[in-house]
């Protein structure tokens, strides 16, 4: 047998457990025969698989052994001397159980937590009658110079074509984002945003009709559909259907409510227009049917119950191939994805609705993992320690009849009720960290609700389970090991206290989880501020950008002018360094590419102070619309070799942007038009054209910031009494813009917080069972001359060796983990100073310090008569 090898151990224990006794030798003996022959003609790794699948296929009925009440019997009342047991040791051990409790408390809280959020991600859309069978259709965009992008949304003529040449659909649906105006119905206006859609729309989708026909309502141009909360804002308690609606000159008809959003939907709306109104409204020459028109629409498709989509895929590949053969220097191609999970759609562009990146749930798991991991080494360290006082009552347990079964059991059953009892503070300290969490950003909140559920409820009492028999392993595996007899002669002859390598590791693990924490969240918010005072280029300083939100520019201008505190004003389509994009394809001889684009009038380069490296501000306003001038910055003449990237010489020199000819008129010094993730690009200003879009840059100087605010206000309603003022100054937007950051960095040190706290817990006990287990030798030492000093440099000396060697590992492992890993990816990141990883090291060693003196100091002082009279 040694030579030829054996079968897996578990796959024999496993026929054993289940087999009839009475089958048992026959079965096992033809088993056995069948592996040796086996590992002769095919090796033994093969046979051994073979081996495990059939002990597996024998699992039948009529091999299964019967289940014998009378053990049933005795199985239940063991469980209940377990639970008694359990109990005894609870209130026997009150300060190691709180200890326990509290830590498993503290992490199950954030378990609870990270539980509570993905359930949320993976709840979206479950609303949906035919939610498995609905399919987005995604678009893959490549062009000539750039990697290929792709996007959620994809072409109206992609849906077009799938409506009518693939035969696999049950239904398709086209909509398209972008709707935005001020709906009047008689003498009230209420700003409203909605998306055109078709009439399979509602059909695609289950948003239930409350009133008007489902099978129609989206049919006819200028047909509106409202969610039942616009209804009533519209309209009170009046029945909308067949109501006009206006919107500028032209009149809507309503022809159907549909019944409130729920909050985990991906596709959000107020009203719904439908999609032949936006048809008739397109110009024969327009592009928008175009197949690479593919920004602002929308393609799902219901698919029957249990159809293949292998030829959809295949019929999609062609139509793509065919259609991108006409297009220049670019490529189109369209596939299906799931709609279950957009909301975690990866890196997928130009998303519907809400979307993070499945990174976020990995991370969010990963470090509740490593806190509920550091609260099951403490329960694993304060068990093992007491060790010695459990293995007389593990021996006789064992002497009067218990298996090993049953001492595992008994174990397992303990750290389950302490898992338990600490689910019951976790859920109470849930409620606490729900809300906090969804007040860290707006996002968040808008994203999730978090609300409790059966099926959570259910994961909760789960998680608390496996945590309990998680923390309780390795302790229930050591005491059912335990020789009874060994231990009733000398219990000191148990192996653990020769090799207490164990935990001393988990110390040390711990210890430099919770340094690595508190060093990342140090340097994440070093570079995090270090983000908010980088130089963009260009002055956000007592900036206010106000939304035009359909109002004249010139008007308002003239009265924020009227107003003391405004010293400038400027206009521009964008706010630049905030993440957002506007581009257009540039083109200098022979070259072309794209380039970052922002529309403004002559005030924004003073107002903003962009310095000019090469000739003027805009000198001539378009007429009609007839642009002329440009303004540049350094890399579009390192892009495009203008003049041999000389500013002076560019001058004078004709790009085409979007087929017109512009002249260069101004070479301005690089500045982030983007934020800092990404280098500083090609970017473009061109005049902007007098139109209600876009925003109003206005510069003050005043004493009473928010005094002000609420002068422009009062400024802002004498011409819109409709919508209210969208009014935040740069530098708040700025911050903002980063607030991902700074969410990330107050998670991180939460959880190193939290990750402190479990681990100094842990230390505390550790050193109460040590003290407390040396108070005689400390006596005996202290009789014998030994100082209070030396006494407590002697208790303390293991305990500090290992927080130095933790130190060690988590602060070269800190910087290496930012430096080559993170802040490789920021071009514009700040260094990472030494101050900020030893910061973590000094506040872990003055804990460490306080509650090991404090502890050592009092068994130090202790009179030895007292200890040492009963010997």
């Amino acid at each position: 047998m040694k030579a030829n090898g054996q079968p897996p151990r578990w796959a024999t224990r496993f026929l054993q457990w289940y087999c009839r006794p009475r089958l048992l030798e026959d079965l096992e003996g033809d088993l056995f025969e069948y592996f040796e022959r086996n590992v002769k003609h095919k090796g033994l790794r093969r046979a051994r698989i073979i081996y495990a699948i059939d002990v597996i296929k024998f699992l039948r009925p009529y091999t299964i052994r019967k289940i014998e009440f009378f053990n049933l019997f005795v199985h239940w009342i063991m469980i209940g001397s377990y639970l008694k047991t359990s109990r005894r040791s609870l209130v026997r051990n009150k300060l190691f159980s709180l200890i326990n409790i509290i830590g498993l408390a503290v992490s199950m809280s954030v378990g609870l937590l990270v539980i509570a959020v993905i359930t949320d991600l993976n709840a979206y859309d479950d609303f949906h009658q035919g939610r498995d069978r609905i399919y987005r259709v995604i678009t893959t965009f490549r062009n000539a110079d750039q990697p290929p992008m792709e996007l959620a949304s994809t072409s109206v003529k992609a849906g077009k074509k799938i409506l009518e040449t693939v035969a696999g659909p049950q239904k398709v649906t086209i909509f398209r984002q972008g709707f935005s105006g001020d709906a009047r119905v008689g003498n009230a206006t209420f700003p409203l945003e909605a998306i055109w859609a078709d009439n399979s729309f509602l059909k695609v989708f289950t948003f239930p009709m409350l009133k008007g026909d489902i099978a129609t309502a989206l049919e006819e141009p200028y047909s509106l559909v409202l969610s039942e909360k616009t209804a009533r804002k519209m309209f009170g308690e009046a029945d909308p259907i067949g109501k006009p609606v206006m919107f500028d000159t032209t009149s809507y008809m309503v022809r159907g409510v549909v019944k409130d959003l729920p909050k985990l939907s991906h596709i959000r709306f107020e009203m719904l227009i439908s999609f032949a109104t936006i048809e008739a409204q397109q110009e024969e020459k327009t592009n928008f049917y175009n197949w690479d028109n593919v920004w602002s629409n929308y393609v799902y498709v219901l698919m029957p119950e249990h159809s293949e989509l292998a030829p959809v895929e295949s019929a999609l590949a062609k139509i793509s191939k065919q259609e991108s053969a006409a297009l220049k220097d670019k490529a189109v191609s369209i596939s299906l994805k799931p709609m279950l999970g957009s909301v975690l759609g990866g890196k997928l562009s130009n998303n519907v609705g809400p979307a993070i990146s499945p990174l976020v749930t990995w991370v969010l798991s990963g470090l509740a993992f490593v806190i509920i991991l550091s609260a099951c080494f403490n329960y694993t360290n304060l068990s093992v320690a007491r060790s010695l006082r459990r293995s007389r009552e593990v021996g006789i347990r064992k002497i009067i009849g218990a298996r090993k079964s049953h001492v595992l059991g008994q174990f397992m059953a303990e750290s389950v009720i302490i898992a338990m009892l600490a689910l019951v503070f976790s859920f109470g300290l849930f409620l606490f960290l729900k809300k906090e969490f969804l007040a860290l950003d707006p996002h968040i909140s808008d994203l999730l609700s978090l609300d409790l559920s059966f099926k959570t409820i259910l994961y909760f009492i789960a998680l608390a389970c496996l945590v309990g028999l998680a923390a309780g392993f390795l302790p229930a595996l050591f005491f059912s090991r335990i020789n009874a007899l060994l231990v009733m002669k000398d219990a000191s002859n148990l192996k653990l206290f020769r090799r207490v390598g164990m935990r001393k590791a988990l110390i040390v693990i711990q210890y430099t989880l919770s340094l690595f924490f508190i060093a990342a969240t140090l340097v994440g918010y070093s570079q995090y501020k270090g983000l908010l005072r980088f130089d963009l280029g260009f002055e956000t300083e007592n900036i206010v950008n106000i939304r035009l939100q359909g109002n004249k520019p010139e008007v308002l201008a003239k009265e924020f002018a009227e107003i003391p505190a405004v010293k400038e004003i400027s206009r521009s389509l964008m706010i630049t360094s905030l993440g957002s994009y506007h581009g257009s394809t540039l083109k200098y001889g022979l070259d072309s590419n794209n380039v970052w684009i922002n529309l403004v009038d002559e005030h924004y380069l003073p107002l903003h102070n962009h310095k000019l490296l090469a000739g003027t501000n805009f000198k001539l306003k378009p007429e009609k619309g007839k642009e002329s001038e440009a303004i540049v910055n350094e890399q579009v003449l390192k892009r495009f070799n203008i003049a041999k990237r000389n500013p002076e010489k560019a001058l004078g020199k004709v790009i085409t942007v979007d087929g017109q000819p512009l002249t260069i008129v101004g070479v301005i010094k690089d500045f982030h038009y983007g934020t800092l993730e990404s280098k500083i690009e090609p970017v473009m200003f061109r005049y902007s054209a007098n139109e209600p879009s876009g925003f109003l840059n206005v510069k003050i100087a005043s004493n009473d910031l928010p005094g002000t605010l609420e002068t422009l206000e009062t400024a802002w309603r004498k011409v819109d009494k409709v919508h209210p003022m969208k009014a935040k100054f740069y530098d708040d937007q700025i911050e903002e813009a980063y607030s991902q950051f700074s969410v990330m960095v107050k998670v991180i040190g939460f959880v190193a917080f939290l990750a402190i706290c479990i681990a100094s817990l842990g230390l505390f006990g550790m050193v109460v069972f040590t003290t407390e287990t040396k108070l005689k030798e400390i006596s005996i030492r202290k009789v014998l001359g030994a100082s209070e000093g030396g006494l407590v440099y002697l208790l303390c000396e293991g305990f500090l060796i290992l927080l130095i060697i933790s130190a060690l590992i988590a602060i070269p492992a800190t910087y290496f983990f930012f430096d080559k890993i993170v802040l490789e990816n920021f071009p514009y990141h700040q260094p990472i100073d030494m101050l900020e990883l030893l910061a973590g090291v000094l506040v872990v060693m003055f804990l460490a310090f306080l509650m090991i003196g404090s502890q050592t100091v009092k068994a130090a002082r202790n009179n030895p008569a007292k200890v040492l009279k009963s010997e």
